[in-house]
């Protein structure tokens, strides 16, 4: 059975293959250019059914089918442009892997929510193209070792393609599970530690902020503890908004370099601790530090 019947009605395939053909050949014995256009519009036209029957078969994977239409007529678009019909091929022959090709290469690009390895979405695509032959034939769904020796690859790398089949469309967080319906796989999950980010936060910065002064430590403790606003601190400190806002300034500063420097220093220690000292001076903004 020829590769067109599959795709197209058994009693028009046979008669878009002959128009096709004679479109063909009308183009290529045509003297103008506008002629040649029109019968290559009309080839197109022909066989639009094809490329949508090819798009629809991607239609459950989690893209709009919309698209994967405008992918697929494309496709056939530069098929009919590419094909030789010289070569003595059947136009369906060269159009069909070409149109499958654009489907999955939109699909490798566009369509991965969770993108595995490249083997495993070029593999996942060609599983989903023998499965319903196979299904057919055999009157069941195949199993994964049918389907290994269908491609002629090993079974484990079958079961990690179908494993990976929800990275087009991930489960939902609220489907419900069991038979009660009243847990949902959101419910099955750990939850997260909202301490852990400020805990790592906290065993970064204390080394570098311990390096402030005093008066550094208290606008520290001002801002971000007792959430004051630049003018309160300024008046608890004693001092213009302005002055707080330039010595906030030159406290990120230092400690986005503290931070830089001790990420540095480990690494040029080979991930050994580097001991910390206490820095002494007059910075920028007039405060002496501790």
């Amino acid at each position: 059975m020829s590769l067109s019947s599959h795709l197209i009605p058994a009693a028009e395939s046979p008669e878009r293959a002959a128009r096709t053909t004679a479109l063909f050949e009308a183009r290529k014995s045509a003297s103008s250019g506008s002629v040649r256009r029109l019968l290559l519009d009309q080839i197109v036209e022909l066989n639009l059914c094809v490329a949508r029957s090819l798009a629809h078969r991607y239609r459950a994977r989690g893209l709009d089918v919309e698209d994967l239409e405008q992918v697929a007529y494309l496709a056939l678009v530069k098929a009919a442009h590419r094909f030789d019909p010289d070569a003595g091929h059947d136009f369906l022959a060269y159009a069909v892997p070409t149109i499958r090709g654009e489907l999955r290469r939109h699909f490798r690009d566009v369509g991965w929510t969770v993108r595995p390895p490249r083997r495993i979405q070029e593999l996942q695509g060609r599983v989903a193209d023998v499965q319903m032959d196979l299904a057919g034939r055999l009157g069941r769904s195949p199993k994964a070792g049918e389907l290994a020796a269908e491609l002629h690859v090993e079974r484990s790398e079958v079961e990690e393609a179908l494993a990976a089949e929800g990275c087009f469309v991930p489960a939902s967080l609220d489907r419900p599970v069991g038979e009660s319906g009243d847990t949902t796989v959101g419910d099955l999950l750990e939850g997260t530690d909202a301490g852990h980010p400020s805990a790592e936060a906290r065993i970064a910065l204390g080394p570098v902020v311990r390096r402030l002064s005093e008066r550094d430590r208290r606008i520290l403790l001002l801002r971000f503890f007792e959430d004051l606003t630049q003018r309160e601190i300024g008046a608890e400190i004693g001092v213009t908004q302005m002055q707080v806002s330039r010595v906030l300034s030159r406290i990120f500063d230092e400690l986005r370099a503290a931070l830089e420097g001790a990420t540095s220093e480990y690494a040029a220690a080979g991930g050994r601790p580097v001991s910390s000292g206490t820095g002494h001076g007059t910075s920028d903004d007039g405060y002496r530090t501790a």
